[in-house]
């Protein structure tokens, strides 16, 4: 967004004042069709179209999460690219290891979250993210956390393909305008709740019998993307007793890499 009208009307500066101006106007226009459209279909279009006078992004869509640990779709209609890969496979269980997800129990609802800024260490190096970043293209993502009456959600903010992550200016523009987006988003999506029969797999479901209580608590955040050290620090461990943990669960599995621990607890 930055430099938009550069150039227009003489001076670049004039004109990147005149293309600031202008988007100003056209965010209050469409932010003013948003608040129309509550509770109407029509509402998650107008938001996005909104969102997009502040900053570029290439998908919105949301999740919500009942405080018993299931996962319903809440803004799905326009997904870029192949559902299974977004949607089903993302209810089917591996929300459970989203940042996103975790940060409902670990940040205030006024936070803005960046996922640069609160994954794991070794998140990029995750089976989660291969399949669930890698395989759709997402580069960066941004969200807005949702109190609604019946569940918690997160509304999202992705940049796909060849586009760059969302700039730190991206990152001020959406905290100036969250308490807003929050607002509307929250009154459109007030009565939403999780399906009737549970479609999804329970957080509970990160746990093997076959390990003891602490292994499944080194597993759960070895498939978020906790380094060794990380996982040290979150359990107040020595990184040598996480290694020999780490071992004894995968010669307790009869397992070699963090792909087969992936699939066994989520395949």
């Amino acid at each position: 967004m930055d430099g938009i009208g550069d150039g227009i009307g003489g001076k670049p500066e004039a004109g990147a004042a005149e293309g600031r101006a202008r988007r100003f106007r056209l965010w209050h226009r469409d932010i003013a069709q948003a608040a129309h459209a509550i509770g109407k279909p029509e509402f998650p279009l107008c938001l996005e179209t909104a969102l997009r006078q502040l900053v570029s992004f290439q998908m919105m869509n949301g999740f919500a999460y009942s405080h018993d640990g299931v996962a319903s779709d809440l803004c799905s209609e326009r997904v870029v690219g192949t559902r299974a890969m977004i949607v089903d496979r993302y209810l089917a269980g591996s929300y459970v290891l989203d940042p996103f997800f975790d940060a409902l129990h670990r940040f205030s609802a006024d936070t803005l979250l960046v996922m640069r800024r609160i994954a794991p260490d070794r998140f990029a190096e995750t089976e989660y993210f291969r399949q669930h970043y890698g395989a759709t293209g997402i580069v960066d993502e941004i969200g807005f956390i949702l109190k609604l009456r019946h569940v918690d959600a997160i509304l999202s903010l992705s940049r796909m393909g060849a586009e760059r992550p969302f700039s730190a200016r991206d990152v001020r523009t959406l905290e100036d305008a969250a308490p807003l987006i929050r607002f509307l988003a929250e009154r459109h999506w007030a009565d939403h709740r999780k399906p009737g029969a549970a479609r999804t797999v329970a957080a509970a479901s990160l746990s093997n019998p076959a390990l003891t209580r602490r292994e499944n608590e080194i597993v759960s955040l070895i498939l978020k993307g906790h380094s060794s050290l990380s996982i040290a620090a979150v359990l107040d461990l020595s990184p040598n007793t996480v290694k020999v943990h780490r071992r004894q669960i995968y010669a307790k599995l009869r397992i070699s890499s963090q792909a087969e621990l992936f699939h066994l607890f989520l395949g």
